[in-house]
This record gives structure tokens, sequence and C-alpha cells, in this order.
């Protein structure tokens, strides 16, 4: 039976990629996370010992702690959280059990760090969006985006020590036969059956070369319809992140269920 204040692995895992996950809070102690230098998505390192200086921060939030095995670290830590009113619990088994799982997890070296700045070009359509969506349900919740003439971005990325994406010139852009969305699946390993379903519509979507998807049409036409709406990039950018939330628990699951009038009441 699950201890009081804790998630299974297979609880928190139906949380990631989604709006509704918690606050992760990594606190495995040195030699733990040399062992194993990646992070579960969206999760971020912060010394068990210095745990209770983040509680005013996350009042009002839901918390899981991890640490290697979900026991004394995460326990006392999730202790201390709550004694200042944090809804904290821990991942049960820890870093160890997630793992065991298969939950997903990053390489720590490759992220950028806490609220980095990701810079690209303005008037978003489908990857300017797409890939905002993909950095803050699974890499940084706190990522921050600028929106700015094309011709300026990798000079904006310079000065002002930004990540340039979807735009000649950066890393993180198109290839052959892929999008931007599917360079950051590659920089970041997240090898997830349902972001690879995403990246099939989202490149077909984009036009990218051979690439087929049967719901690509409806993504390009409502994210036509959204550029239309909103002269603000950002605004726009808030307003279509939850059609890829629905986009994700499409891909996740409902690829198997079907509509039509009759079979939902209606008469021939």
């Amino acid at each position: 039976m699950t201890a009081p204040n804790t998630i299974l692995p297979a609880q928190l895992s139906r949380l990631i990629g989604t709006p509704d996950v918690p606050v992760l809070v990594d606190i495995r102690i040195d030699e733990d996370f040399a062992e194993d230098p990646r992070l579960i998505p969206t999760s971020f390192r912060h010394p068990f010992t210095q745990i209770a200086e983040l509680a005013p921060s996350l009042v009002g939030r839901k918390v899981v702690v991890i640490c290697h095995k979900g026991k004394k670290l995460s326990q006392g830590a999730m202790a201390l959280l709550r004694c200042s009113g944090v809804d904290a619990e821990v991942l049960e088994g820890g870093v160890v059990s997630w793992c065991d799982f298969g939950g997903a997890m990053i390489k720590a070296d490759v992220l950028p760090a806490r609220g980095a700045l990701w810079v690209t070009r303005h008037r978003p359509k489908i990857d300017r969006i797409a890939c905002p969506w993909l950095i803050r349900r699974f890499i940084d919740p706190d990522a921050r985006f600028l929106y700015v003439a094309p011709s300026e971005v990798l000079a904006v990325a310079e000065k002002f020590n930004a990540i340039p994406f979807d735009v000649d010139g950066a890393d993180l852009s198109h290839g052959e036969n892929s999008c931007s969305f599917d360079a950051l699946l590659a920089r970041f390993e997240l090898n997830l059956p349902t972001l690879d379903e995403m990246a099939q519509i989202i490149r077909a979507a984009d036009g990218t070369p051979s690439a087929i998807s049967a719901e690509a049409a409806g993504l390009l036409a409502i994210s036509l319809g959204l550029s239309r709406m909103y002269k603000d990039d950002l605004e726009q950018l808030e307003a279509a992140l939850p059609m890829y939330d629905a986009l994700f628990r499409w891909a996740r699951d409902a690829k198997t269920e079907t509509h039509d009038w009759t079979a939902h009441g209606g008469k021939a």
C-alpha cells in the first residue's frame, strides 16, 4: 500500500507533459547524482540541507521531492516543506524506482539554466509554438521566449545570452526532412512514443518535405487562425499552449477513439 504523502512513478508519469505536473525538486546528494547524472523532465536540483529556503515560493503549489531511493532525505525534506504549508509528496522509491519503471530522464549537462531565455522569429505559426510547448512541458516550466525580427534572432541570442531556435544558423532548427521540434527531441533525447506521434503531425503541418499526417491539416488550420486572432506573439503562445496539451493527450490516450453522430445517440 502506498504510504501517506507519496506518489508512485506510474502516477507521476501520467502528469509529466501536462499542465498539472507538480514542481519536481531533486535533492540527491552529489555522490548519488554522479552515478546517474540525469533528471526527470522539468525537475531541478536543490541541496536537501537548504530545502526550507524554497518553501515561500512553493506555497500553493503541488511539489514532489525526489532523492535516490525515496527514503530519509526526501521524507525529511517533504516533512519540512509540509511544516511550512507546502503540499509536498515524495516520489516513492526515488530515482531508482523511476528508472526501473522506465520513466523519461534527461541528461543534466544538456539542460539550460532554469528560466533561460529562448529566442526565435516573430509571428509564429507551427514550430515556433510547438517548440515552446515542448520546452515548457518537458524541459523548463520557467523558460522565457523572445519573438524578434528574423534577421536579428542570432544577434539577440548572442547579446542577451538566449538560445536561438527555428532560424537558419541555429543548432535547433530544421534539418533534412525534420523540423525544429525534432531537433529539440534529439537534443534532449526525449524518446517517447507520444512525442514521436506529435512530431509527425507537427512536421507535416509545418510543411516538411515527405512528412504526411492526416491530422496535420487540422493543426495547420487552427494555428493559422490563432495567428490571425493575436497581434501579440506572447498572447498567441499562451492561447495556443492548451491546443498542444490537447494534442499530447490525444496522442497518448485517444488515438484509437472515433466519433460519429449515430454512435453517440443520433439516428440514421
